[in-house]
């Protein structure tokens, strides 16, 4: 990540591994991106299922006004909010790891100085 002339200088007051935190950044990157496709693809087919099931005439009721018809489409609106929220969050916990490993290594830098 940066270089020291070849030299391998490990601090051993750390609490942590570099690798792994990096590795754990990179993993809640990827889960993310799994959690939120995985979220979009179901709403999808739902919103395809919905559509045909109500072109075919199955949610057709004598009198239905917007309200009622908006009662029976309001979940699929609902349906991905969570893996939306799963993946912001997985996101910033990948950031907020990779912030707060540079942060180390700065202090560690200036303190060398």
């Amino acid at each position: 990540m940066n270089e020291d002339n070849g030299k391998n200088h490990r601090y051993f007051g750390t609490y942590f591994d570099r690798d792994g935190v990096l590795r754990l950044s990179r993993w809640a990157e990827g889960i993310g991106w799994v959690v939120l496709t995985i979220y979009l693809l179901s709403w999808l087919f739902s919103i395809i299922l919905f559509i045909s099931q109500l072109a075919d005439g199955l949610f057709f009721d004598k009198g239905m006004t917007f309200t009622g018809m908006f009662s029976l489409f309001k979940p699929y609106l609902l349906e991905p909010m969570p893996g939306v929220f799963y993946f912001f969050g997985l996101q910033a916990v990948s950031k907020t790891l990779l912030i707060l490993l540079d942060m180390e290594d700065n202090s560690r830098r200036a303190a060398r100085k």
